[in-house]
């Protein structure tokens, strides 16, 4: 099991909207996270900026095997609305926040 962290940021003006978005996701969106390995996926949000915390399988391997979904590409477009700095699911090492210290 993996956990990965992530930072992204949302244009000014649309924290509202990307919580709305947020309250439910699409039930296809959820399915298609979970068959990708994706165990929980939680967002934290100050002010514009927001922290993804993601506990999966093989995050390399749910990146490939969602890259080219259409499901999925489609909620990246509907989030690149919204965010001013966009992870693009394009690099698993480049795009992730590095642990640094952990109390276990």
């Amino acid at each position: 099991m993996q956990r990965v962290a992530l930072h992204t940021r949302l244009k000014a003006g649309r924290e509202q909207e990307y919580e709305r978005v947020h309250r439910e996701i699409p039930p296809e969106l959820d399915a298609l996270l979970r068959a990708s390995g994706i165990h929980a996926w939680s967002i934290y949000r100050r002010g514009r900026d927001l922290f993804h915390v993601v506990d999966c399988d093989d995050y390399a391997a749910f990146l490939r095997a969602t890259n080219d979904h259409p499901v999925n590409r489609a909620w990246q477009a509907r989030m690149a609305e919204l965010l001013e700095v966009v992870h693009d699911h394009g690099d698993a090492e480049g795009n992730t926040l590095p642990l640094i210290w952990s109390l276990p």
